[in-house]
C-alpha cells in the first residue's frame, strides 16, 4: 500500500502542531489499488478552521474558500487542490439531506461515525505515514464490502442521497453491500424523494457510467441492480419498475420487461446509456391498459417527456432520448423498404449512430445476444451505400440553395419544404445532386404550381 502525497501537502501536515490527515475516497482507492483521474483529496485534522488557516497561509497555501458553520476551507497550491473540514459531528432530522446542526470536536471516532460507509472513514497521518482506523474500514476495503459506519438504518434516515451513494459506489468500486447496509437502504428508500431532482439525476449518471472510474466490466448494470433490490429505482423511476415481473414473448426474450431494460444498459455504449435504460418505458404502461405491447413506443416516448422533466434532465439530452425512444422499434422486422429507411437517415441523421446503438443494445438485451442485430446490419450497409454513392444528407450538402429558388419564382414560404423534399429526392438518386439539374427541376415544379 502507497498512499502518495505531494512534498507541498507534507510540508503542511509537518508544519501543523497537530495531525493533519488525508480521508475519505483517496485513502480507499489508495488501499484497494485503484486509481482514478482528478481524484479529490480531502484532509481533516481536529481543530478549528481558523487554527488550520494560520498554519495553511504560512506554509504558502492559496485559500480559496471558508465555510465558518461546516468548519470547510477550499485551499490549493497551484494546481494541486484540497478540501479540509475540522472533525465534526452532524445531527440530522430524518429525511433532510443536509445538518441541521453541526457539532466540531476533537474526536475521531465522532468524526467518522458523521460519514456513511466505513470504507470512506479511514484516516491516513500524513507526517507519520500511518494509518487510523477507527471503524474498520480497512477490512470492508480488503473483503470489498460495503458496510454502513454506524447502524444502517440510522445512517440512511439521516441523509437520502446516501442511498444513491450506496448504489454508485458499490458498482464502481466493485464492493458488495452487506445485507444489513441493503437492508437500512430499502427501509429508507422513500427518502431518496426529499432529495433535489438534480442530485438524484447526477447520481444516476455516474451510475450509468460507473464502469468507466474505474475500468470495473459491467459496473452500470450492478449498480442499477443495487437500486432495484432496495427499491429506490421504484421511487425515482416507477414507470420503469412497473415491469418488474412483467413477461415477455419467450420467443424473443429471456428478461422481464424491468430486467430487459437494465441489460440493456449493460450491453450499451456508453452515450446512449439514459436512453438505454428507458428505451422501453412504455411497455408497462401500454401492457397496462390494453394488454399488449404494440405501440409502446409512442407511450413511451410522452412518457420519456415526463421523465426527464421531473429529474431535470439536460433539455438536449430529453430531446435526444425521446427521439430515440420513439424510433427504436422501427424496422423491427427488417422488411422496411431502402427508400424508407433512407428518408429516415435524413430525417434522424444527427442521431442516426445513436440510434444504431440503441437499437443494438434493445437486441443484445432480449436474449444476451452480442452478435450484431440484423436491423444494425442493415441500416448500417444502407448508410454505407448512400456515402459511397455521395448522397447529401443535409442540406448543406445539396448543391442549391434558397436564394435560387426565390429567383426562380419558389414563394419564401414554400422555401424550405422545396429544400427539403430535393433533399429527399437527392438521397435516392444521388445523381440529381446537381445545380443545373436541380434548378430545372425547380422550374419546372414552379411551372406546374408544384412549390412543396
Amino acid at each position: 500500500m502507497e498512499i502518495c502525497v505531494s512534498e507541498k501537502l507534507y510540508n503542511l501536515a509537518s508544519a501543523c502542531p497537530f495531525p493533519l490527515y488525508i480521508v475519505g475516497g483517496y485513502v480507499r482507492d489508495a488501499l484497494a489499488g485503484l486509481k482514478a483521474e482528478g481524484q479529490d483529496i480531502d484532509v481533516c485534522a481536529p481543530v478549528g478552521a481558523e487554527e488550520f488557516l494560520s498554519v495553511a497561509e504560512k506554509c504558502g497555501a492559496e485559500i480559496d474558500a471558508v465555510y465558518s458553520n461546516t468548519g470547510t476551507v477550499k485551499l490549493g497550491f497551484g494546481g494541486e487542490k484540497y478540501e479540509f473540514t475540522c472533525f465534526r459531528s452532524d445531527k440530522y432530522v430524518r429525511g433532510v439531506h443536509t445538518p441541521v446542526k453541526s457539532f466540531f470536536t476533537d474526536d475521531i471516532m465522532l468524526d467518522a461515525r458523521r460519514r456513511d460507509f466505513r470504507c470512506n472513514a479511514v484516516y491516513y497521518d500524513i507526517a507519520k505515514g500511518e494509518l487510523c482506523d477507527p471503524l474498520g474500514g480497512t477490512d470492508d476495503i480488503k473483503n470489498k464490502r460495503m458496510s454502513t459506519v454506524a447502524d444502517a438504518d440510522k445512517v440512511f434516515g439521516e441523509d437520502g442521497l446516501r442511498l444513491m451513494r450506496l448504489a454508485r459506489q458499490s458498482a464502481q468500486l466493485n464492493f458488495t453491500p452487506t445485507e444489513e447496509c441493503l437492508a437500512g437502504a430499502l427501509k429508507n428508500s422513500k427518502l431518496i424523494v426529499d432529495i433535489s431532482a438534480e442530485r438524484i439525476y447526477a447520481e444516476l449518471d455516474a451510475i450509468l457510467h460507473a464502469d468507466g472510474k474505474y475500468g470495473v466490466e459491467g459496473a452500470q448494470y450492478e449498480g442499477l441492480k443495487i437500486l432495484g433490490k432496495t427499491r429506490v429505482l421504484d421511487a425515482i423511476l416507477p414507470e420503469l419498475t412497473l415491469g418488474r415481473g412483467m413477461a415477455q414473448n419467450e420467443k424473443y426474450h429471456s428478461h422481464d420487461v424491468l430486467e430487459h431494460s437494465l441489460r440493456a444498459v449493460l450491453y450499451a455504449d456508453k452515450s446512449v446509456r439514459f436512453a438505454s435504460l428507458v428505451h422501453d418505458i412504455g411497455k408497462p404502461r401500454a401492457f397496462l391498459d390494453v394488454g399488449r405491447f404494440y405501440g409502446h413506443e409512442i407511450i413511451g416516448a410522452e412518457i420519456v417527456l415526463k421523465v426527464c422533466e421531473r429529474l431535470k434532465v439536460p433539455k438536449k439530452l430529453a430531446s435526444e432520448t425521446e427521439r430515440l425512444t420513439r424510433l427504436h422499434m422501427y424496422d423491427l422486422a427488417g422488411d422496411a423498404r431502402e427508400s424508407k429507411i433512407r428518408r429516415l437517415i435524413l430525417g434522424n441523421y444527427d442521431i442516426f449512430e445513436k440510434l444504431l446503438l440503441v437499437k443494438q443494445a434493445d437486441f443484445s438485451a432480449c436474449r444476451d445476444n452480442l452478435s450484431e442485430a440484423p436491423c444494425v446490419t442493415k441500416w448500417r450497409s444502407i448508410y454505407e451505400k448512400m456515402q459511397s454513392e455521395g448522397a447529401p444528407t443535409n442540406l448543406k450538402q445539396l448543391k442549391i440553395r434558397g436564394g435560387e429558388l426565390l429567383d426562380a419564382g419558389v414563394p419564401a414560404k414554400s422555401v424550405g419544404k422545396m429544400l427539403e423534399r430535393l433533399l429527399y429526392e437527392c438521397a435516392l438518386n444521388p445523381a440529381l445532386n446537381d445545380e443545373k439539374t436541380l434548378l430545372a427541376r425547380v422550374k419546372k415544379a414552379v411551372a406546374e404550381g408544384k412549390f412543396i
